[in-house]
């Protein structure tokens, strides 16, 4: 037998290209059991003890700042746990178990998935099977949604989860691989427990505008450089970057959020259509800031456009990555 040594630099890239191609590959399987799920639980646990213990504002936001530390230092330990363990039993096992958490962070396949998945039926004329699709994906009420609205809807799902579920973790994969081989999957599963707290319980209505308020801010704080170099390199693609970014700065300002106005924004004027606008929440209608030119209407053909621009960016997410990780590990 033929024992083979790699040094960390080769590691670290074995990791990150692994993680890449497992995603590329398979994705997230419905039947497979996902750190997401797990994390999920816990918090659910832990928001429904604390909501049953104290109905305080400000007994509610220590708590959530508890739950947010909870999350992201008990991600990352338990992540650099089994690698660590992994390790022990054999270094190929440990890049193994990286490369497996690494790739449950990166939803790229998935975010094309669920896109294809709504997008099927409305290209057969299905609309109310779209209409029921949808529901798997999105908060809005899909219920009485016309076929305009549902490709709005699916396209500004990518846009937004383009940066929380693929560029954000590999941007943070980057970053940790920079730190140890293992640290991409650590690294990127702490920022994937911060953003599974924002989806749950981040909101700004009753229970959990106290006990989310902190994971809310946290998950803002986090997303903001990745984000921004995300409208980056949108803008460097289009072909037109100056005048992107700075529509992109003058619009996403409207968005009560720090960071999905920008990526919403930037993809309806690399696409050259207009999101945003009437929304229904569990019979609760909210207008939402109208980003771009409705230079074209929505089609599928524009939603498959986005998901391929968003394959672009993580394509170039992994070269710049795969240079990081070379200039971080080379010898010298």
């Amino acid at each position: 037998m033929i024992a083979i040594s790699l040094d960390d630099g080769a590691i670290a890239l074995l990791i990150f290209l692994g993680a890449l191609l497992l995603d590329y590959l398979l994705g997230d399987p419905w039947h497979w059991l996902h750190p997401v799920q797990v994390m999920g639980w816990v918090i659910s646990a832990y928001t429904e003890t604390a909501l049953r213990l104290t109905q305080s504002p400000r007994w509610l936001r220590w708590l959530g700042v508890g739950l947010t530390l909870l999350m992201v230092l008990g991600s990352g330990a338990i992540a650099w746990g089994m690698i660590a363990l992994g390790g022990w039993i054999h270094p190929g096992v440990g890049a193994a178990i990286a490369i497996i958490l690494l790739a449950s962070c990166l939803a790229g396949r998935s975010l094309r998935r669920a896109a294809e998945d709504v997008l099927t039926p409305i290209l057969n004329g299905d609309v109310p099977a779209a209409r029921q699709r949808l529901q798997n994906y999105v908060g809005r009420d899909t219920d009485h949604l016309t076929e305009p609205e549902i490709l709005r809807a699916i396209l500004e799902t990518v846009a937004e989860n383009t940066v929380d579920g693929v560029t954000a973790p590999l941007f943070y994969g980057i970053v940790g691989s920079i730190v140890s081989p293992g640290g991409a999957a650590v690294v990127a599963l702490a920022y994937k427990s911060v953003s599974t707290l924002d989806s749950m319980v981040g909101y700004k209505r009753p229970p959990y505008i106290d006990i989310g308020w902190c994971s809310a801010r946290t998950e803002d704080v986090l997303t903001w450089l990745p984000c921004r170099l995300t409208v980056l390199t949108i803008a460097l693609l289009s072909g037109h970057p100056h005048r992107l970014w700075g529509q992109c700065g003058q619009e996403a300002r409207l968005d009560p959020s720090p960071n999905s106005g920008w990526s919403e924004c930037a993809y309806a004027l690399a696409l050259g259509v207009e999101l945003g606008g009437i929304n229904t929440y569990q019979g609760v209608v909210t207008e939402k800031p109208r980003l771009g030119k409705p230079d074209r209407p929505i089609t599928a053909s524009v939603v498959q456009e986005a998901l391929g621009l968003t394959r672009r960016l993580l394509v170039w997410g992994a070269l710049v990555g795969v240079w990081w990780i070379w200039a971080r590990y080379r010898p010298g």
